[in-house]
């Protein structure tokens, strides 16, 4: 089966150092960097605990109980798209522009409204906690928010927590999108 969101850095590293965009089809979403070990494991542990509620699902109905086995049921299915959806959250390119995808909400920015995408060294979130680092972010300003900068990676982010070079490659390819399908203005 074939998993295309572990094939995103394997693109980068086998494309020539002169080819900056690495995909043919560039309408497509994608995401220019693998999820990290991070999430990968919360999500694992959240699919673990939804074939356990399963499990608890069919004792429940097969006891008798069918009421109590689809209310269950239901709470194995939400922690399921809760495991899918955390896999999901990142910043995704394409050619039509950038996409934040948080755990509720997802943000779609064309390219036209991009004034700059940079690194900056700032205090970041450690793993979504309040509790702040210093690390580095990947800011985006809007043109319609310029006073407003939406962080889209952090170096402590659970995708990129103690993978250093990892951020870097995923900040520099999606500044490359950007310098690419942003339009330039004098």
């Amino acid at each position: 089966m074939p998993l295309p969101f572990l094939t995103a850095d394997r693109a980068f590293d086998e494309v020539a150092d002169d080819v900056a965009l690495p995909f043919d089809d560039r309408d497509q979403w994608r995401r220019p960097y693998r999820p990290g070990p991070w999430r990968v494991a919360s999500a694992a542990l959240l699919l673990l605990l939804a074939s356990y509620v399963l499990f608890a699902a069919v004792i429940i109905a097969f006891a008798g109980g069918l009421g109590g086995a689809s209310v269950v049921g239901v709470i194995a299915l939400l922690i399921i798209a809760s495991a899918l959806r955390l896999l999901r959250v990142g910043t995704w390119v394409s050619a039509l522009g950038l996409r934040h995808v948080a755990f509720f909400q997802t943000q779609t920015v064309p390219w036209a409204q991009i004034v700059t995408v940079r690194t900056v060294q700032q205090p970041v979130r450690w793993l979504g906690l309040p509790r702040t680092v210093q690390g580095q972010a990947l800011l985006l300003v809007r043109r319609d928010r310029p006073a407003e900068k939406c962080a889209l990676l952090t170096s402590h982010s659970a995708d990129f927590l103690a993978r250093t070079e990892a951020f870097d490659r995923a900040a520099d390819s999606i500044e490359v999108w950007a310098e690419e399908y942003r339009p330039q203005h004098a």
